[in-house]
């Protein structure tokens, strides 16, 4: 009998302090990343407005819209994932109006996600509460969220302050109230993430917020080292996959401009009348 897929409430239930396992999520944007990753056991893909960074080549995530999560969102679900499906609602597909995110929303369900994520805390509790209305799970982003870049004055650490780590927190509560079924908690003290994850009954996911959370989140280009840029601190490589992918190409080019590619084994021969009208 196949596992059951993971589902929603599957995560909402996950709290560590309730003796679930930590939970994990990588990031996908195709059907290659979405299917290796999801071989890998983890219980959430994260179709993140990352690929704006890491796959279209953007030095920050506020080049791309709903279509283009909706294109990937599509692509990911062609995998027929275990995993949860989650899919970022991007910049401006939830600022305008709250009828605007719900509809930005239910085109990513549409396109095979399973909730979506969106940044902010108590600014956006009435768009999360008209998309949880509407029967779309929603999972909160608080901290350094890269939406906000300009407004933050870059990629910087956030809640490094009491004033700054309350706010943060009163957010957390905020979302959770407004229905968030879990909250991703990025660039902040792990004292704080670990105050924010002992406040709510819903799980956290941190990525550079330390080892109290509810489970950790990567992007897939960062832990396989196929980024073009330095990583960030709170990166793990777990291979050099860029290297083994050119050293791969590199051995293809050598082969072809040597004649060692294609072999005889590795073409299709005429036969027959059609050998001999040739040979003939």
């Amino acid at each position: 009998m196949s596992t059951p897929a993971i589902t929603v409430p599957m995560i909402r239930a996950a709290k560590r302090r309730h003796g679930h396992h930590p939970l994990t999520m990588v990031t996908a944007y195709d059907e290659p990343s979405a299917r290796l990753v999801d071989a890998a056991g983890v219980e959430m893909l994260l179709v993140g407005d990352s690929v704006a960074n890491t796959v279209l080549g953007h030095a920050d995530t506020l080049h791309v819209d709903t279509a283009v999560l909706a294109h990937h969102t599509a692509a990911v679900a062609t995998a027929h994932p275990h995993a949860l499906i989650v899919a970022d609602l991007p910049w401006m597909s939830y600022h305008v109006s709250t009828e605007e995110a719900v509809r930005n929303a239910a085109t990513l369900v549409r396109a095979g996600a399973g909730a979506v994520k969106l940044e902010g805390g108590a600014n956006r509790a009435a768009v999360i509460s008209a998309i949880v209305a509407a029967e779309i799970p929603v999972c909160g982003h608080l901290g350094l969220t890269p939406q906000s870049m300009l407004a933050m004055g870059g990629f910087k650490v956030q809640a490094k302050t009491l004033d700054a780590a309350a706010q943060l927190l009163a957010d957390a509560k905020s979302i959770e109230a407004a229905g968030c079924f879990a909250v991703v908690l990025e660039g902040i003290p792990d004292l704080v993430a670990q105050q924010v994850t002992d406040a709510l009954e819903i799980p956290t996911i941190g990525i550079g917020a330390g080892a109290g959370t509810d489970g950790q989140v990567l992007v897939f280009h960062d832990l396989l080292g196929l980024g073009n840029r330095p990583p960030a601190k709170f990166v793990r490589r777990y291979a050099d996959v860029g290297a083994v992918i050119t050293e791969a190409i590199t051995n293809f080019v050598g082969d072809v401009r040597s004649g060692a590619f294609p072999s005889d084994a590795e073409t299709y021969h005429a036969t027959g009348e059609l050998k001999a009208s040739f040979e003939g």
